[in-house]
């Protein structure tokens, strides 16, 4: 009778180890996801933040107006922290490309890629509405 009830235990004592470790490669799996979107959500966040401090005193718009895309690269550059890579693209009204230039500081080394969508209104004496779109990366 020892003999049966020891095999059961055994049987138990192996399902109950089966079942932490399955558990435990599901909790890591779940960390790992929720790290990576972090990072994107950092990422958008300052994004984000970049693009409201140059329209906040109109210059985003007077640069697309103008059509002045370098000084809008540089401007990006100076805002933007070290070590992030950006690619910008500007549509207008219709969803037509604006910027026939590249606005970017380089290319993207990292699989995380952050995009913000942002929408400005042109300051100038004829309203425009464009909407800007910012890819973000950190540069490696």
């Amino acid at each position: 009778m020892k003999r049966q009830n020891e095999g059961q235990i055994r049987i138990i004592e192996a399902f109950l180890a089966v079942l932490i470790i399955f558990s435990a490669f599901a909790v890591s799996a779940n960390l790992a996801a929720t790290q990576t979107m972090a990072k994107n959500d950092d990422l958008t966040s300052v994004g984000l933040q970049a693009l409201l401090k140059l329209d906040s005193d109109g210059s985003l718009g007077k640069h697309i107006d103008g059509g002045n895309w370098s000084a809008l690269r540089d401007s990006l550059s100076l805002v933007l922290p070290v070590g992030v890579a950006f690619n910008l693209t500007v549509y207008d009204e219709q969803m037509q490309r604006v910027n026939n230039a590249v606005v970017s500081n380089g290319a993207f080394g990292s699989q995380d890629v952050a995009f913000v969508e942002y929408v400005c209104a042109s300051s100038g004496s004829v309203f425009r509405c464009y909407e800007v779109h910012l890819c973000l990366a950190v540069a490696k």
